[in-house]
């Protein structure tokens, strides 16, 4: 059942103030000292301090604390190629998630571009005004080179999350159902339906966790990826092995796990009933998953499921990842965020997924408790020990690999982090309440 009407989304967006974000000083105006200090002639102090020395930029200026939402709309979750306007509302969305969820400030860019040397070319003359970029919605195969080739040009950590987000959530996941079923990712054979961003990512992190990459069987929509195909992209060619599928039904004969980022109603019950026993199944098409919960479930009672819907158990969300990824990075003033550090936020969930859920948390989703086990294994959005773990565990692995620019007390960090993001919600509360919208 919807939760709200056509016309109901359509006012929370064009009702008050149009749109989802405002930018607001943090500092005072209301004097002639004010007004000195914020422009002429103080703010050449700054700007002198900055030319100087150029870390100081992270102390005189925002940026430690922005990330650029850069988009042009080729591949909007669930809606496709609808233009960088249409995508507009999408990107503002992320920016009020990574406010509330992490206290990272935001401005999205949408960018009336397609070719990918030119979103490039934009995006690398961003660096001076932001501290991370935040790709979205970019069409594959494109956002393989665009964040391929930023990464290696800019010295400020880029992230697609598309790709990144769902793999962190889906291997925080599989760390925890490969502890639940008494499986090893070394022995696992893993069916995956979809090869575009996320399913390539996520499988990269599989591999990283110990996955075999013959054991894998990845499917697009023109068939099993295999080595007898000549028609294979770069980002498809390392998935094709020696054996041969006829169908998405023949590989998941007795496979341990299903990774699905394709469309809906591609997975039958008598599918998964023939897995392997105690089968992990990640059905992530959205809004409607490969296969349901409830039919997953009264197919095979010992599966550990996964979707991205939040009416069932383990929702795979990936705002569960982004602002607390983010946030660690950017408190060590990270040059990127790298393989490592993206274990290190899938470990972290795994982490928290065993600790008993707090009250406020069971209660927003209308459960008695939620502890770990099979209807358990990833955490919920709402728990706000979420920075706590993940961007501490972040933070700590970009010191331990060399990326980061700034040394931090960790056990101190952990402490501020609560703190800082309830003063955020505060602030954010009274702001919105004052517009007096009713929603």
């Amino acid at each position: 059942m919807a939760l709200f009407t056509k016309q109901e989304a359509l006012d929370y967006h064009s009702q008050g103030r149009p749109g989802k974000t405002e930018v607001v000083p943090v500092k005072p105006c209301s004097t002639q000292k004010h007004l000195s200090l914020a422009y002429s002639p103080g703010v050449a102090e700054a700007c002198m301090g900055i030319a100087n020395d150029p870390a100081k930029v992270y102390e005189y200026t925002g940026k430690g604390n922005l990330v650029a939402v850069v988009s042009n709309g080729t591949a909007v979750l669930g809606l496709g190629n609808i233009g960088p306007a249409a995508g507009k509302p999408v990107m503002e969305g992320k920016g009020v998630l990574f406010k509330v969820f992490g206290d990272v400030d935001v401005f999205d860019i949408e960018l009336n571009l397609t070719d990918p040397d030119k979103v490039i070319e934009v995006v690398k003359a961003l660096e001076p005004t932001f501290g991370g970029i935040n790709l979205e919605d970019i069409k594959a195969p494109e956002c393989f080179y665009i964040e391929e080739t930023l990464k290696k040009e800019m010295n400020i950590p880029v992230f697609h999350d598309d790709q990144h987000g769902t793999a962190i959530v889906t291997a925080a996941g599989m760390i925890n159902a490969l502890e639940i079923s008494g499986k090893k990712a070394e022995d696992m054979r893993v069916v995956v339906s979809g090869a575009g961003a996320a399913a390539i990512a996520c499988t990269n992190l599989y591999k990283n966790m110990g996955v075999d990459p013959e054991n894998i069987a990845m499917f697009d929509s023109r068939g099993h990826i295999n080595k007898s195909r000549t028609d294979l992209n770069d980002t498809k060619k390392p998935y094709a092995t020696k054996k041969e599928y006829a169908s998405l039904g023949d590989a998941m004969k007795g496979a341990d796990c299903f990774l699905g980022l394709s469309m809906g109603g591609m997975v039958t019950k008598d599918m998964v009933k023939g897995m392997a026993p105690n089968p992990i199944i990640f059905a992530c098409a959205n809004p409607d998953p490969e296969i349901s919960y409830p039919d997953a479930k009264e197919a095979r009672p010992d599966a550990i499921m996964s979707t991205g819907r939040s009416d069932f158990p383990n929702q795979v969300n990936n705002v569960l990842g982004f602002p607390f990824i983010f946030r660690g990075a950017l408190d060590v003033n990270a040059t990127a965020i790298n393989e490592e550090m993206k274990l290190a936020a899938a470990e972290a969930l795994a982490a928290l997924a065993k600790e008993p859920a707090p009250q406020y948390v069971c209660d927003a989703f209308g459960v008695d408790k939620l502890e770990f086990g099979m209807d358990y294994i990833i955490p919920k959005a709402l728990d706000l020990r979420l920075i706590e773990y993940v961007s501490v565990a972040v933070a700590k692995a970009a010191m331990d690999t060399g990326v980061a620019q700034k040394t931090l007390d960790l056990a101190a960090y952990k402490a501020q982090l609560g703190q800082r993001l309830s003063d955020s919600n505060d602030r954010i509360k009274a702001f919105v309440d004052s517009y007096h919208l009713g929603f």
